[in-house]
């Protein structure tokens, strides 16, 4: 036990010896470490010391250098104001000097107005009396010269005006004639060009003669087969057909004459199956024209799916096939009309490329053009309009239905497609060999162009040339002055186009000719 108290006494003066060691090592640390903060604190203020110095010096050197700058600057504005107020001072003093001598002027001004206005005043009254004495002088020629005239002032100077209004209008019409030319000149170049261009990319057929209806015959004696006991086959026939059949004498052929083109074509193929197959009598030739008919029908819509595909034109109605595949039958002055019209598709597909025009409205208003054609001897109007109507009535657009309708100026042309469309049916049917006539209406008609242009006043007279496309009138030059053969032409043309119907244009030409004879003797 009492070691134990010993070892703990031991132990307890160990530990108070321990820290006291370590108290006075941790003292002695701190006094350590005081010391050297207050050197470094001490040597911090010595430093910022310094640089306070420093700092106060540099402040004073930098204060001495600006005010050295301040005032070197205020001396040179002080000199720099000082040369202002010179030129200030020389300026006053000039404008003073130009004060007095504005003043001086100004005094020589109103001097010399006085003596303009008394001269002036001089002037006048001595001016005054000259015109007095030149309008007295003046009085004097004039009546001279109207004594030696025999005219009045008056008179003279209507007929001066009426001899300017001359001179103006023979100017006036020469420049006119000038202008036109001019025109003319330039509008036949392009329009050659453009049309060489596109007619050069067509080749069409040449109409040469006439052709009719006939149905050869094996024999003459198969015209009374044809005709049957008491005309009962013939009347069949032409009962079924709606057309009427011609046994003349003309040898080994029947003539077939209807109206309707497509009759006139079934009772051409029905009478050559009958004469082919013998049996002639009303029950064969009623069962031969039904199918002749549906045969044709379909041959009719073949014909309009051919020609729309050659004018590239799909997605018609196929009643406008259809109606296309009549004008297979159906001709106008010779010219087939369905040629016709693949010629007009083509001809106006080509101009509205040319012209950058819609091509697809061109070549399809250029097929359809003459549709109205196929149905007109069944509907009342212009086959224009008519086309036009059933075009819209069968979905085609209203540029083609406008076109179709003004192709033959029914309708004011009011498009560029609707123009094309029109000249092209021109082209189509004013080439050469494209259409004929028979001479009895080529005739009437030269003679309807001389009588038209024979009616008019001042005429001496006229001659239809180139077959009927062009009329010469020669006029009187003493009853038509160059403005009036101007004006003489427009009044035939537009007369000719109100009263007259013709294939293509004509060009008239007024020729006024003034000679001045005289005799040497």
């Amino acid at each position: 036990m009492d070691s134990i108290v010993s070892f703990s006494i031991e132990g307890l003066l160990v530990a108070v010896i321990v820290f006291l060691l370590t108290w006075f090592w941790l003292e002695r640390r701190a006094h350590s470490r005081v010391h050297q903060a207050q050197a470094q604190a001490d040597q911090i203020v010595e430093e910022a010391e310094t640089r306070r110095r420093d700092m106060v010096l540099s402040a004073k050197d930098e204060a001495i250098r600006m005010r050295g700058d301040l005032d070197r600057e205020l001396t040179q504005r002080r000199k720099e104001i000082e040369r202002i107020e010179q030129r200030i001072e020389q300026k006053e003093e000039s404008i003073d000097k130009k004060a007095q001598g504005q003043e001086q002027r100004e005094q020589n001004l109103r001097r010399q107005e006085g003596q303009l206005s008394s001269t002036r005043a001089n002037w006048e009254k001595e001016r005054a009396k000259q015109v007095e004495e030149l309008e007295q002088e003046r009085g004097r020629h004039l009546a001279e010269l109207e004594r030696i005239a025999g005219l009045t002032s008056e008179e003279a100077t209507n007929q001066l005006i009426a001899e300017i209004e001359f001179d103006a209008r023979a100017q006036a019409a020469r420049r006119v004639r000038e202008i036109e030319r001019e025109t003319k000149e330039e509008a036949d170049r392009r329009s050659r060009k453009i049309l060489a261009t596109t007619i050069q990319r067509i080749a069409s057929d040449y109409v040469a003669e006439s052709t009719v209806t006939v149905v050869p015959l094996p024999s003459d004696d198969m015209k009374g087969r044809i005709i049957g006991r008491e005309g009962r086959n013939i009347r069949a026939l032409e009962q079924a057909t709606g057309v009427d059949l011609i046994v003349d004498d003309t040898p080994e052929a029947v003539t077939v004459s209807g109206f309707d083109p497509v009759r006139r074509e079934v009772a051409r193929r029905a009478l050559a199956k009958l004469l082919q197959d013998g049996r002639i009598h009303p029950a064969r030739i009623e069962e031969v024209v039904n199918k002749t008919q549906l045969e044709l029908e379909q041959i009719m819509r073949e014909e309009g799916e051919k020609v729309a595909y050659e004018a590239n034109v799909p997605g018609l109605h196929p009643d406008l096939i259809k109606l296309l595949g009549r004008l297979k039958f159906r001709t106008s002055y010779g010219q087939n009309v369905l040629a016709h019209s693949l010629e007009v598709s083509i001809i106006a597909a080509n101009l509205g490329a040319e012209l950058g025009a819609d091509v697809n409205v061109c070549k399809t208003a250029g097929l359809l053009h003459d549709i109205g054609k196929a149905v007109d001897h069944e509907v009342e109007g212009p086959h224009a309009l008519i086309g036009a109507d059933i075009a819209k009535r069968l979905g085609r657009s209203s540029k083609i239905v406008h076109a179709i309708a003004a192709h033959h100026a029914e309708e004011e042309p009011q498009t560029v497609e609707a123009f094309i469309v029109a000249t092209a049916d021109a082209i189509s049917g004013a080439r050469p060999g494209a259409r004929r006539e028979m001479v009895e209406t080529y005739i009437k008609r030269l003679e309807a162009l001389e009588g038209v242009a024979n009616s008019f006043d001042g005429v001496e007279k006229s001659f239809a040339i180139q077959a009927g496309r062009e009329v010469r009138i020669l006029v009187r030059p003493n009853s038509v002055d160059d403005l009036g053969a101007s004006r003489l032409a427009q009044d035939v043309v537009k007369k000719i186009e109100e009263t007259l119907e013709y294939p293509g244009q004509i060009k008239v030409t007024v020729i006024r000719e003034t000679r001045a004879v005289q005799y040497a003797r």
